[in-house]
């Protein structure tokens, strides 16, 4: 019988290029009077833009004005940015958290296990497991989960909650009575199905609860996010309709297609809130599509996005 070779393949031939070009970011302070800009220019690659708005939004930055572009093969973007206060950046500290996260070795696997973000995932949170939680939400849900981690022993050591549409995402950290990872079979599947008769029993329709256990690097609101649309709760009942707003504070969504370029313009107005750039590019991430060119500025109270 023929012996069959196979070409080697350098498990690293995918960071090849992030070491010949390798992302440049800069933290001024000098150029604007009134916030700090963060200057991020990188070779293009999918989900870029959600990597760097994540890093900013998990340090509370305030972004009041971006410029993005990321035609071809390259990324540049401009981030106007404040703290809480409404003042720069200038902790020596922070920048230089800033510089690396968004840097050469925010893009390797051993330098993202050491930034302090919030990931979901068993190998991610210590001695804690993860576990991940949908279905249909009602009064007193969570005391009756609560419960049923209380009445297996287990301890719920962090949590993280969403609703929208009268669904549910829930985020779990439990360990056991000795602060230790649950690795026990029988227990995970004992509590997982306790928890999923507890969803099940008042879900509705076509709708599907889950109770999943989470593996893996993940960012906490970019999976609550992904729970949620696979979940299409967009679709569900409780829609937001436009006689939940008034004249003045209602969304204003246009999209228009652009022939000569090859791709759709999006223009979003509305009242400005926290995280709402980062939940505008989840949205567009997770419905797969990629943004080219994007121009952001905040106006107070209003948010403008195109």
């Amino acid at each position: 019988m023929a012996t069959v070779c196979w070409p080697y393949f350098d498990p690293e031939y995918e960071n090849f290029s992030i070491r010949m070009n390798p992302p440049r970011v800069s933290v001024d302070n000098t150029s604007c009077h009134d916030c700090t800009l963060i200057k991020v220019d990188s070779v293009n690659k999918p989900g870029i833009l959600l990597e760097v708005v994540q890093i900013l939004t998990d340090l509370d930055f305030i972004i009041t004005k971006a410029y993005i572009s990321s035609d071809g093969g390259w990324f540049m973007d401009v981030f106007h940015v404040t703290d809480q206060q409404g003042k720069k950046i200038t902790d020596s500290k922070t920048i230089d958290f800033v510089e690396k996260a968004l840097g050469p070795k925010g893009h390797s696997t051993e330098g993202v296990k050491n930034w302090p973000s919030k990931r979901v995932g068993v190998h991610s949170v210590g001695d804690h497991t993860a576990i991940e939680l949908i279905g249909r939400d009602r009064p007193g849900l969570l005391s009756e989960i609560s419960a049923v981690l209380a009445s297996l022993h287990f301890n719920v050591v962090a949590a993280e909650v969403w609703t929208h549409n009268r669904r549910i995402a829930c985020v779990l950290y439990v360990s056991d009575t000795t602060s230790q990872t649950v690795d026990d079979p029988n227990r995970l599947s004992l509590m997982e199905e306790q928890l999923n008769n507890i969803l099940r029993g008042c879900e509705e329709g076509d709708k599907v609860a889950r109770t999943n256990f989470s593996i893996g690097f993940t960012h906490m609101d970019r999976r609550l996010h992904q729970m949620l649309f696979a979940d299409r709760d967009y679709e569900g009942s409780g829609a937001t309709t436009d006689s939940d707003y008034s004249s003045s504070s209602r969304p204003k969504i246009t999209i228009e297609r652009c022939e000569e370029k090859g791709y759709s313009v999006v223009s979003v107005r509305c009242k400005d809130r926290a995280k709402l750039m980062f939940d505008i590019v989840c949205t567009l991430t997770d419905m797969q599509y990629v943004v080219f060119h994007a121009t952001i500025s905040s106006d107070a109270p209003y948010a403008s996005q195109v």
